[in-house]
């Protein structure tokens, strides 16, 4: 199994605009359960400790690192991504590994 773990900060704005932020990415990442060939598992974390230096996690796993690369390109999880979530964030971080 894969798992594709990723960390994001948004960009600066309002406290109601991050939660709204926050609510639609966790909704359609989460949205794409059932859709994708290989994805296992698909889960959003939106609400860390105030000790965290990132506002949202995805937790996702994979049959195996080719259904993951077949995730990055396809095209509901492409939109989901241009749509939702990199116009708001301002960055990221990614650990992928087999377990």
């Amino acid at each position: 199994m894969i798992k594709h773990i990723i960390l994001w900060t948004l960009k600066e704005c309002e406290e109601t605009e991050k939660a709204k932020i926050k609510k639609n990415i966790k909704e359609n990442l989460e949205g794409l359960m059932g859709k994708i060939d290989g994805l296992t598992e698909i889960k959003v974390y939106t609400d860390g400790l105030a000790s965290s230096n990132a506002d949202l996690m995805l937790d996702s796993s994979f049959v195996s690192e080719a259904a993951l690369k077949g995730y990055a390109v396809h095209p509901e999880h492409v939109f989901v991504a241009d749509t939702f979530v990199r116009p708001f964030t301002a960055t990221r971080s990614c650990l992928d590994f087999e377990i």
